[in-house]
C-alpha cells in the first residue's frame, strides 16, 4: 500500500526564500506517516528515544539508499551516472539536549552507543567504526552549513534497514541523514543541490574518495523516475524507464566496506594517474588535472575518442610507481603530495589502460541508456539489457571490481532477464537485473533455488532484505510530528 504524506507548512522560524517552493529546492517537511512499515519503524525508534533520552524526540530525518543501474566508477572521474532511490533508507530521530554531547544509539545493539563533544570531536579514519559516517555529516553542516556559533548538543536514534557493505549507499544515506538532522534542529536552510555537494566532501573525512553520486541520489530522487546526475556543476535530470520492466536487486552476501581497505581508493588514483600523464603528454600542466571528464572537456575529444586516446597512450599492463615518475618527470615524494591519497602511497603498481578504457566506456553507456530510455522505440529494453551487460564486462574485466558471487548472479541471470549487471562499488555487494515485471517472482524464485539456498550466510536471514524489486522512491525527507 502506498503512504501517503500530508506537506506541512514551511519550517517555524525559518524564513523562506521569495519563489521558493516546497518539496522543490529543499528537502520536504512531512507528517509522520500513520501506516506501513515505515510508520511501524518510525514509532520503534521514538520509542527507543523516549525510553534512552527520557523525552521524546522532536523530529525524524530519512535518507534513502540508492541502486545504480549504470555509471559505475565514472562520477569521481567527473562524468554522469544513472541512478534511482530506493525504499529502503536510514531514519533517524533527533532531539536537542543541554549538555553540548553528541549523543549516537543505533536500534541495532550490535553496533555500540557513542557519546562526544558535538563541538570538539575527532574523527577517526583509521577505525570504519558506524558512528563515523554520521560525525562526517555533522562536521560537514559545521563547516558548510553558514552557522558560526556553537552547536547545540544533540541526542539521535538510528535505525536502518539498508544492508550494510551491500552497494546499496547505508553509509552515504548515514552521512545524508545526519547532516539533514544537524541543519534542520539549528534552523538552517540549505537546498537539496547543497546538502549533496557538502554531504559528498564530508564523507572524505572518513577516507573514502567518492564522487558525489550517492548523495545526490539521496537528496535529489524523485518518486517514479530514475535520474541522470551530472557534475561540476551539480545537475539532475528525470528519466522515466520503460514501462513494464522491474528491477530486481540481489545481495550476494560478500561485503565490501570501500572505507576499510583501499581498492576503491586505488581505482580513484589510477584514474587520477592516467589522466595527468594523458595531459602531460598533450602539453598541459599535469598538476592541474584530477579527472578524466576534465582532460575531455579541455582537448575538445569525444567519449569514442578518449577511448581512441587511451590506446595509444597506455600499454594494457601494469606501470609501477617509478615508470610513472619517470612519464610524469616528477619523484615519488612529490607524486605522494600531489596526486596519491594517503592510503594509496604504499602501492607500487597502477593499471592505467584498463581503467582509463573502462572510465570512457562506461561513462558513454550513460547516455547511451538515457538516450533508448527517450526514445521509446519496441527494442529499447533488449538495448538497455545489452548495455547492462557491457557494464558488468567493462567492470570485471578492465575495473576488476566484480566478485565471483557478483558474477555467478549475473550469470544465472542470463537468459532469464534482460540484462544484470553490478551495482554500487562492487568487490562484492549487489546486483541489479531488468526484468519483465510479470516475470520478476519467478526470476527471484530462480535466484532463491539456484544461490540463496546454496550460501550458508542467507541462513536465517529475512529474504525480502537480500532479494528484492525496486521502483523509483523518493528522496531525502524530515518528519515532524
Amino acid at each position: 500500500m502506498p503512504e501517503i504524506f500530508n506537506t506541512l507548512p514551511w519550517p517555524p522560524d525559518i524564513s523562506r526564500p521569495q519563489g521558493a517552493k516546497m518539496g522543490e529546492s529543499y528537502p520536504p517537511v512531512q507528517k509522520v506517516p500513520l501506516e506501513g512499515s515505515k510508520a511501524q519503524r518510525l514509532r520503534f525508534i521514538v520509542e527507543k528515544f523516549t525510553t534512552e533520552f527520557s523525552t521524546k524526540p522532536q523530529f525524524c530525518t530519512r535518507a534513502p539508499g540508492r541502486v545504480n543501474l549504470i555509471g559505475e566508477h565514472v562520477d569521481y572521474c567527473g562524468y554522469a551516472v544513472f541512478p534511482m532511490a530506493v525504499d529502503l533508507d536510514i531514519l533517524i530521530a533527533v532531539g536537542t539536549n543541554t549538555t553540548g554531547k553528541l549523543n549516537l544509539i543505533n536500534v541495532d545493539d550490535s553496533y555500540p552507543k557513542f557519546s562526544c563533544e558535538i563541538n570538539g570531536f575527532e574523527i577517526d579514519k583509521s577505525c570504519p567504526a558506524w558512528y563515523n559516517y554520521v560525525l562526517c555529516g555533522v562536521r560537514g553542516i559545521q563547516e558548510e552549513g553558514g552557522k558560526n556559533e556553537p552547536f547545540t548538543g544533540l541526542d539521535m536514534v538510528v535505525s536502518g534497514n539498508i544492508p550494510p557493505s551491500s552497494g546499496l549507499s547505508s553509509s552515504s544515506a548515514l552521512v545524508c541523514a545526519s547532516a539533514l538532522a544537524v541543519a534542520h534542529s539549528h534552523k538552517l536552510l540549505i537546498t537539496k543541490e547543497d546538502y549533496a555537494e557538502i554531504c559528498a566532501r564530508c564523507e572524505r573525512h572518513v577516507g573514502t574518495q567518492g564522487g558525489g553520486m550517492d548523495q545526490a541520489i539521496s537528496f535529489l530522487a524523485t518518486e517514479g523516475t530514475a535520474r541522470v546526475i551530472e557534475f561540476n556543476p551539480l545537475r539532475s535530470t528525470p528519466v522515466n524507464l520503460p514501462p513494464g520492466v522491474s528491477f530486481v536487486v540481489a545481495n550476494s552476501l560478500a561485503p565490501m566496506n570501500k572505507a576499510a581497505n583501499s581498492y576503491y581508493n586505488c581505482r580513484v588514483m589510477e584514474c587520477r594517474l592516467a589522466c595527468q600523464i594523458m595531459a602531460k603528454q598533450a602539453g598541459l600542466a599535469w598538476k592541474e588535472y584530477q579527472r578524466l571528464g576534465q582532460l575531455q572537456k579541455v582537448l575538445g575529444k569525444s567519449l569514442p575518442e578518449m577511448m581512441t586516446l587511451v590506446s595509444r597512450t597506455f600499454e594494457s599492463r601494469p606501470y609501477s610507481k617509478k615508470e610513472i615518475c619517470q612519464l610524469l618527470s616528477t619523484s615519488e615524494e612529490d607524486l605522494d603530495k600531489t596526486t596519491l591519497s594517503e592510503n594509496t602511497r604504499h602501492i607500487e603498481e597502477f593499471r592505467l589502460h584498463d581503467r582509463a578504457q573502462h572510465v570512457f566506456s562506461e561513462a558513454h553507456r550513460v547516455w547511451e541508456f538515457k538516450r533508448i530510455c527517450e526514445a521509446k522505440n519496441g527494442k529499447s529494453v533488449e538495448e538497455l539489457g545489452k548495455l547492462m551487460q557491457e557494464s558488468h564486462l567493462s567492470t570485471k574485466l578492465l575495473y576488476e571490481c566484480s566478485h565471483p558471487k557478483l558474477d555467478k548472479l549475473v550469470d544465472l541471470s542470463e537468459g532469464v532477464t534482460y540484462g544484470a549487471r553490478l551495482t554500487g562499488a562492487g568487490w562484492g555487494g549487489c546486483m541489479v537485473a531488468m526484468v519483465k515485471e510479470e516475470m520478476a517472482d519467478e526470476y527471484k524464485k530462480l535466484l532463491v533455488k539456484d544461490y540463496f539456498s546454496h550460501e550458508p550466510t542467507a541462513n536465517n536471514k529475512d529474504i525480502s532484505s537480500i532479494l528484492f524489486s525496486s521502483h523509483p522512491s523518493p528522496g531525502a525527507c524530515i518528519y515532524e510530528f
